[in-house]
């Protein structure tokens, strides 16, 4: 505890328990207001600091190092307007269930609502987006002072962490001069040692996670379910655990069912047992006649629902019993007919219930495995024979370049669909990230690096020339990390999405290309000058690879979103043809 004055004393006191509590990042954006705290997190020997000037990209940047981590990460700011720029990732990070911890500098109680300079309402600024918001006070640093700001550290990241629901957190901290760290004389008052030391190594208070362990009943009754269903399936949506792929892998071959593995659920890339593991659905699940010959019974779905609307189609149309595994206390339920949410550890349901299942007579889903073996055969031969440079390609090439121990950040719109309709399955435990919980493409810059800062993994960044656009400010926080971080920005010149819509035949083309199409000329080469960052342009996706080896820099891959969804119908009409020749 720093006795300079009660501020940094109060401060010090803060950031000591937030990092007795397990907090070891902190994303710090400058500003006078903040002063007190920010000093006290940068000196605090076991939380790092990373200092971001623009607060949107540092609230992204936060999201991702608490995505790939899966440990909060600590937001701080100044008053007034800076507090906003967080909304977008704090929003996010609800959706998500990302541990976020914001901590907003403000102005004393006196100093609001009378024109007092840089002063805004910050009171509950996210709403209900935040897991816990409270206004710390102005507090002397007296005994009762300093207990005050020790417990609300300590429960503020074990409210981030999740109380079921892991996600973000808002502390409003008013500040009253001196901000800076000058002494005062006998403003420190405080006389107990719990008040001026903590506990030692240990938190003021630890909290415990909530027990998640199923019951042997729970295990028994859902088994019984899994062995009677005669055409089961495992839907693997976005979740962060590679942990839960060797079990599911168990899971699968005792059931008979096969795994829909969006990549973003870590089932689909990987050193586990894929056997069972079935990439081609959005394909397979467009062609009706296989559709309805693999109609299910019963859906066993662990993590978010996938984003391919064959998959959510063909489930919501099925009638099959849902089961809805969901540990954090969210609702991701979308279809609105799940049979039950299953409120226990994944690990260990799936572990429970292959034990249960084992030895019984059930075989490989054969059907759904050749065809999936059939589709992506023809994919294969769709590239190989490909001269254009089309975004499919690209993901597929991608996946190719994935090696042991890479992050991949996918962004939102076109990219996060082409990679789960395209990405084959391999050996590469790659980890798989994006911002699903909103799906907004903003962000995503800061958030991949953030994620790179995080987890020290080379990072290989996936957006498209408006995503560029969006977080162009973002590519400052590369001086933050030293792994490799490629960003390969898909250029094709505006929203290729709206061309799959019905707006694109519905409107005029002048219309359409002013309100969706939006082309806005981004020149990625000048984008990457303006940060000092290398710029490589691919002309062949044989360059790929030379270009990801090359390092952290910008790599611009030119498409043509007009010509995108005839590239798309082309495969799709060629996995139809492999499943009828299969």
């Amino acid at each position: 505890m720093d006795p300079t004055n009660a501020n940094t004393a109060l401060a010090s006191a803060f950031a000591e328990e937030l990092a007795r509590s397990g907090l070891r990042l902190a994303v710090i954006s400058p500003g006078s207001r903040s002063t007190p705290l920010a000093v006290a997190l940068w000196r605090q020997p076991s939380i790092e600091v990373s200092v971001i000037v623009d607060e949107r990209s540092a609230g992204f940047f936060a999201l991702g190092a608490a995505q790939a981590s899966g440990e909060p990460v600590a937001l701080l700011c100044t008053s007034g307007t800076a507090l906003v720029n967080y909304h977008p990732a704090v929003v996010e990070a609800d959706e998500s269930a990302i541990p976020l911890l914001v901590l907003s500098a403000d102005r004393p109680p006196e100093l609001r609502g009378i024109g007092a300079g840089q002063t805004i309402d910050q009171i509950k600024s996210f709403g209900s987006s935040v897991r816990w918001f409270c206004e710390v006070g102005t507090h002397e640093a007296d005994d009762s002072g300093l207990l005050h700001y020790r417990s609300v550290a300590c429960r503020a990241l074990a409210k981030a962490r999740g109380e079921v629901q892991p996600g973000p957190v808002q502390l409003n901290l008013p500040w009253r001069e001196p901000l800076a760290p000058v002494p005062v004389e006998g403003a420190v008052t405080a006389t107990d040692p719990l008040a001026l030391e903590g506990r030692g190594e240990r938190p003021l208070t630890a909290a415990t996670r909530i027990e998640q362990a199923p019951s042997d009943f729970l295990l028994d009754e859902v088994a019984g379910h899994l062995r009677k269903a005669h055409s089961g399936v495992i839907v693997a949506g976005r979740q962060l655990d590679p942990e839960l792929r060797e079990p599911l892998a168990r899971l699968a071959q005792a059931a008979g069912f096969p795994i829909l593995a969006d990549p973003t659920s870590q089932l689909r890339c990987g050193p586990h047992d894929r056997s069972h593991v079935i990439a081609s659905y959005d394909l397979l699940l467009r062609d009706e006649g296989f559709a309805d010959s693999v109609g299910p019974d019963l859906v066993l779905r662990f993590g978010e629902t996938p984003t391919s609307k064959p998959l959510r189609a063909w489930i919501e149309g099925s009638g099959a019993d849902q089961l809805i595994v969901d540990p954090t206390g969210g609702w991701n339920e979308p279809s609105n007919k799940a049979a039950a949410i299953i409120r226990a550890e994944p690990i260990a349901l799936a572990s429970g219930w292959a034990e249960r299942l084992n030895g019984g007579d059930r075989g490989a889903p054969a059907q759904w495995i050749e065809a999936e073996a059939a589709a992506q055969a023809a994919l294969s031969d769709a590239f190989e024979a490909e001269t254009e440079l089309t975004e499919p390609a690209l993901h597929r090439a991608l996946g190719a370049c994935h090696r042991h121990r890479d992050l991949v950040y996918t962004s939102s719109s076109m990219p996060i669909r082409d990679q789960e309709a395209f990405l084959a399955p391999s050996t590469d435990d790659a980890l798989f990230l994006s911002n699903r919980g909103a799906n907004g493409i903003d962000g995503l810059i800061s958030s991949g690096i953030g994620a790179a800062r995080a987890s020290g993994r080379p990072t290989t960044i996936i957006t498209g020339d408006l995503g560029l656009l969006h977080d162009l400010g973002g590519l400052a926080a590369l001086r933050e990390v030293s792994t490799p971080v490629r960003i390969v920005v898909i250029d094709n010149a505006g929203g290729g999405i709206f061309h799959f819509l019905p707006q694109e035949t519905a409107m005029p083309e002048d219309e359409f290309e002013a309100l969706l199409g939006t082309p806005r000329g981004v020149d990625a080469a000048k984008a990457a000058a303006l940060f000092d960052l290398p710029h490589r342009r691919l002309e062949s996706l044989d360059e790929l690879p030379a270009s990801l080896a090359a390092g952290t820099g910008l790599i611009e891959v030119r498409t043509d979103r007009k010509t995108n969804v005839e590239a798309h119908r082309r495969l799709a009409e060629r996995a139809r043809d492999a499943l009828a020749d299969s």
